[in-house]
């Protein structure tokens, strides 16, 4: 699949509370950017139709991110993951500007180090009707790309589990993909996790 056929949805609604009392989507990198702002960055340069969901009462500016970021507002982001997601990809069926698109790529906020090379190695593996995840070393990552045909599934999702149960009732659509990039499993929970791992470099951002 083309990468201009799968969107990336970089979801950033959440409310953090194990990171402490700061929103941990302003948390400064090494490099002075926002967690937000860097893992945007790297989706932007692998997704040519990207979107970022955050909680409707946010200021894109405080979050660090371009004024150029298209956002998605969620009015349902206290009610858990699964509700932010269902939110978001009603945004995106209901978006002229995506009519073509096959896919979409869930993306989570304050996963910055993933390589591009994986992000566009998983846009070509994608298809209109599969579940696509990069793992490494046995572990599954992010992101997870959803078929258009799975978009009216995670519509209706509304639990706190995010779409595990989706992936889980539809094995059969299921394609897991070993990747040599750990990018894939690292998100930030803590102010520790802020190092950036040896193996990234700016070049890859």
């Amino acid at each position: 699949m083309r990468a201009s056929n799968v969107i990336g949805l970089v979801m950033a609604a959440g409310y953090s509370r194990r990171f402490g009392q700061h929103d941990k989507r302003c948390a400064l990198l090494a490099d002075g950017r926002s967690l937000l702002a860097a893992t945007v960055a790297n989706a932007e340069q692998a997704f040519p139709l990207l979107r970022v969901a955050v909680r409707a009462e946010d200021d894109a500016n405080l979050l660090g991110l371009a004024e150029h970021t298209p956002v998605i507002r969620l009015h349902q982001a206290h009610l858990g993951l699964g509700a932010s997601l269902a939110e978001a990809v009603r945004a995106l069926s209901h978006d002229a500007q995506l009519n073509s698109s096959e896919a979409v790529a869930i993306l989570l906020g304050d996963m910055p180090w993933i390589k591009q090379e994986t992000l566009l190695s998983l846009q070509r593996l994608a298809t209109g009707d599969t579940i696509v995840r990069p793992c490494h070393a046995g572990k599954q990552g992010h992101p997870v790309i959803f078929g258009r045909a799975l978009w009216p599934a995670l519509e209706a999702l509304s639990s706190n589990r995010g779409a595990k149960d989706l992936v889980r009732d539809n094995a059969d659509r299921y394609r897991a993909y070993d990747v040599q990039d750990a990018g894939t499993l690292l998100d930030i929970d803590v102010p520790e996790d802020l190092v950036v791992p040896e193996y990234f470099t700016p070049d890859e951002a």
